[in-house]
Formats: C-alpha cells, structure tokens, sequence
C-alpha cells in the first residue's frame, strides 16, 4: 500500500470513528439503537461527500486561476445545503469579524511602541 492510499485509509477511519461516536450520542439521547452497518453506511457517505467537496474546492479555485481556496470558494461548495451555507456564512462574518478586531488591536499596539520609542529617542538627545 503506498502512503497516499495508507492515508486515505486512516482518515476514513477517522471520519468512521467520528461518525460512530455521533451516532452513539444521538442513539443514546434518543433512548434508540443504530446498527454498526448503518453508522458505517452514513460514514462512508460523509467520507464520499468530503472528497466530493474537496474536488469542487479545488476546482472552483483553479476556474478562478487561484492556487489557494478561499472563503468564497467554500461558501460557493455549499450554495445547495441552506442550512450550510447559512453556518458557513454565519462563521465567515464571525471570522471577518475577529480579524478586524485583532487588526485595530495591532494598529494600536504598533502605535503605542512607536510612540514610546519616540520618546526614547527624544530622552536620549536630551541627554546626549
């Protein structure tokens, strides 16, 4: 087995192992049983969407001759799944949101030091 194909089978473990303890939590708070075949079943068909999803990612970003994927790219992926789109939206605003936020926290960080190195630099030929 070569490493790309040892990989993709670890991550479908992952994703099957992921998709087990859901279906275990949701069985458990609906008081129900899920059958191993049907976890492993949502499992593969979450695993084959993911990559489904991948090639549109990579796809959308390459029509847009761009080498990286962007935010719009993914919102673009989910444009079909309302309720997707709407938690992609949600979080891209959020992200938008925090990132302006740490913007204006460095501006005035940077401006505070430069500030103080000014002074410094005025203290010095006082001195000097």
């Amino acid at each position: 087995m070569d490493e790309d194909e040892a990989q993709k089978q670890r991550l479908k473990a992952a994703v099957h192992y992921t998709v087990s303890r859901l279906c275990q939590d949701i069985a458990a708070d609906c008081e129900k049983q899920i059958t191993k075949q049907t976890i492993a079943a949502i499992a593969e068909t979450a695993f084959r969407q993911c990559d489904i999803f991948a090639k549109d990612l990579e796809a959308f970003a390459r029509h847009a001759k761009r080498h990286t994927v962007t935010v719009d790219d993914v919102k673009l992926t989910a444009r079909r799944t309302t309720a997707l789109y709407n938690y992609i939206q949600q979080k891209s605003e959020e992200l938008a949101l925090n990132n302006q936020e740490l913007k204006e926290k460095r501006k005035k960080n940077a401006a505070k030091r430069k500030s103080k190195d000014m002074e410094a630099e005025e203290e010095n030929e006082l001195e000097g």
